[in-house]
C-alpha cells in the first residue's frame, strides 16, 4: 500500500537536489493516471504542485487521505469545501517562490520601461532607428517612479522590497494588509490611475475574477506597465489585448492566463504584431527558479514526514 501518491515526478525533486523522504513508501502517477481514484482510496496522503488542472471533487470522497501537500503556494486546484467535508487537511508551501516572483517583476517592470526588448527589430536591420527612438524617448527606470501593488502578501512585501532598494516609492492595494505595512495604502482605482507600475498579487477568488477589466485598465496611465504573475483569471484578455495594440497603456508582462496552456486563439497569443511588441509572455514560470524549488520540496516533504510519522500539525496549515 503506498502511504503517498504523488503528481510530481520524481525527477523533479532529485534535479533540484531533494530526495523525497525513503521511509515512506511513495508512489508517482500523473493526474489522469487510470489507477488514482483506487491509490487515493489507502494512501494517507496527497502531493501535488501549485500549477496544473484542477482535481475533481470526486476524487476526495471515501478515501483515508489525511494530508494534501501542495508543493507550492496555490490552492486552486482543489475544491477545498470537499476536503473540508471529507475531513482531509491542505498544506502548501507559502513564501518559497516569494524571491523568484520579486525577481520576474522587478526584471520584467525594467525591461518594459527601458525598452529592452528590441532583439527582433535590430536582427531585422533596424539597430539605428530603435536606438534614436529609445534615445529620444527618455525611457525611465525605477528610481522615483510609484509601483503599484495589488495585493501586499508575502510576495507583494517580497517585490515592494526590491522595487524600494532601486529606489521606486510603494503604494499598494489590500482589503486587509499586513500590520505595519509601508508604503501608500490606496483604493484600487486610485491606485491604477497614479502608479508608474502595477503588479499584481493575489489569488483567483469569485471576488477577484475579472478584476482588472477593460474599464480598469482604462484608468491606467498610458507610459504604465501591468505585470500578472499572480492568476490569470484576474486580468480580461481580451481588454488587455486590446490596450496594447492601442497604445492605452506602455506594456504588460503576463505569466499566467486563464487557461493553461492557452488556447491558440487567446487574444494574448493573437494581438496584432504592434500590441505584441508591448507584451512579454511567459509560461507560468515566475515563481519558478533552483533556489525555489529547493525550498519548497524540501518543505513540504519535511511536512508530509511530520504529518505521517510525527502525528503533528501541519505547517502552513490551509483554513
Amino acid at each position: 500500500m503506498a502511504e503517498v501518491v504523488c503528481l510530481r515526478p520524481e525527477a523533479d525533486f532529485l534535479s533540484a537536489g531533494v530526495t523525497p523522504p525513503e521511509d515512506l513508501t511513495i508512489v508517482y502517477r500523473a493526474p489522469d493516471s487510470d489507477d488514482l481514484s483506487e491509490l487515493l482510496k489507502e494512501a494517507r496522503a496527497l502531493v501535488i504542485p501549485a500549477v496544473g488542472p484542477p482535481l475533481a471533487g470526486a476524487l476526495f470522497r471515501g478515501t483515508s487521505l489525511e494530508l494534501v501537500q501542495v508543493t507550492g503556494a496555490g490552492l486552486d486546484r482543489v475544491d477545498r469545501a470537499v476536503l473540508e467535508e471529507e475531513g482531509i487537511v491542505l498544506a502548501n508551501v507559502a513564501g518559497g517562490s516569494n524571491a523568484a516572483l520579486a525577481e520576474y517583476v522587478v526584471s520584467n517592470a525594467l525591461t518594459l520601461l527601458r525598452g529592452f526588448g528590441a532583439s527582433e527589430t535590430i536582427r531585422a536591420g533596424g539597430y539605428a532607428a530603435q536606438r534614436k527612438a529609445l534615445v529620444a524617448a527618455n525611457r525611465r527606470g525605477l528610481g522615483g517612479l510609484l509601483v503599484g501593488l495589488v495585493g501586499l502578501g508575502t510576495i507583494g512585501q517580497a517585490v515592494a522590497d526590491r522595487c524600494r532598494m532601486m529606489g521606486a516609492d510603494i503604494a499598494y492595494f489590500d482589503p486587509a494588509p499586513p500590520e505595519g505595512a509601508e508604503g501608500r495604502r490606496m483604493e484600487l482605482d486610485d491606485l491604477l490611475r497614479e502608479c508608474d507600475v502595477v503588479s499584481l498579487h493575489l489569488p483567483l477568488l469569485d471576488a477577484t475574477r475579472g478584476l482588472i477589466n477593460a474599464a480598469r485598465l482604462g484608468l491606467m496611465k498610458r507610459d504604465a506597465v501591468l505585470i500578472n504573475a499572480a492568476r490569470g483569471g484576474i486580468v480580461d484578455e481580451a481588454a488587455l489585448a486590446r490596450a496594447l495594440e492601442a497604445g492605452a497603456i506602455l506594456g504588460a508582462a503576463v505569466d499566467v492566463f486563464s487557461t493553461e496552456p492557452p488556447e491558440p486563439d487567446n487574444p494574448l497569443l493573437t494581438i496584432s504584431s504592434e500590441g505584441a511588441t508591448r507584451l512579454i509572455l511567459t509560461p507560468h514560470i515566475a515563481g519558478v527558479s533552483l533556489q525555489a524549488s529547493r525550498k519548497l520540496f524540501s518543505e513540504a516533504w519535511e511536512n508530509v514526514t511530520d504529518v505521517l510519522r510525527n502525528k503533528a500539525k501541519p505547517r502552513h496549515l490551509v483554513t
